[in-house]
């Protein structure tokens, strides 16, 4: 199957005086369905990767980032170079997205949020966003705002939210590192669970590398590239992913 998303020798340069972080992703593609999870120590760039695939980051010249849907190919890394004020509505059409905190809007219900990212990608589907949340569990809470829910319940809103515009790709950034280790795990299963169900791909970063053994997913690990960071070039690091003959896929119930 074709990927909805391939990045080929991307890159993304941090410079702050003197000192330099540079991430580089050689390739990472996704089909529909897929589920890949970045992982690293901290510091090597997993929230970076999800920023510029994600369109939430300008990526250096010279890479590629193809998104295919129904109209066609684009690639993503030139429209920043020669269209940058279509971004946003790419980047609200095509991605969901699940963030460590926060994900929804204080003032907002929850059905409220969920119907505004609907509209956002032109995609109002009242229908569907109500059987989202029948299949989260938060049918009965969608007329509450955040601040009346439970850190669980906030979770599984942002997760339909995430998937009410029927996204390419789910972008989830340390998305249970809030709960406690059995909602972490009902977190993450129903992430990957109900993506695949929409075809969505879902790429997200995690630290729990025990919770991301239990499932299905491809890992691909970020890493400081000998000779900078610590012990060599403390002034440039540079941090790179993995290629797939590195991947390794966790085995359900490792």
């Amino acid at each position: 199957m074709d990927p909805v998303i391939a990045a080929e020798g991307l890159s993304v340069t941090l410079q702050d005086g003197a000192r330099l972080f540079r991430l580089e992703v050689p390739d990472l593609a996704l089909a529909p369905g897929d589920a890949v999870a970045l992982t690293g120590a901290s510091g090597t760039g997993k929230t970076l990767v999800l920023e510029v695939m994600g369109l939430l980051r300008r990526p250096d010249p010279g890479g590629r980032l193809v998104l295919r849907g129904p109209g066609g190919a684009v690639d993503l890394a030139q429209v920043w170079v020669g269209n940058p004020g279509r971004v946003p509505s790419l980047r609200g059409g095509a991605f969901g997205f699940i963030p460590q905190q926060g994900g929804l809007i204080p003032f907002l219900t929850l059905a409220e949020t969920i119907a505004l990212v609907q509209r956002i990608a032109g995609r109002p589907d009242p229908a569907h966003a109500a059987a989202l949340a029948d299949r989260l569990g938060i049918a009965d809470l969608l007329r509450l705002r955040p601040d009346r829910l439970s850190i669980g319940q906030r979770q599984r809103g942002v997760i339909a939210a995430a998937l009410a515009h029927r996204p390419a790709l789910v972008i989830a950034d340390e998305p249970t590192a809030a709960l406690d280790p059995g909602n972490a795990a009902d977190a993450l299963g129903l992430i990957l669970e109900m993506a695949a169900d929409s075809g969505a791909a879902v790429l997200l970063s995690s630290h729990d590398t025990g919770l991301v053994g239990r499932f299905p997913l491809v890992r691909r690990r970020l890493q400081i590239v000998p000779g900078t960071g610590p012990g060599g070039a403390a002034d440039r690091v540079v941090s790179r992913l993995s290629r797939p003959d590195a991947m390794t896929v966790a085995a359900v119930g490792a």
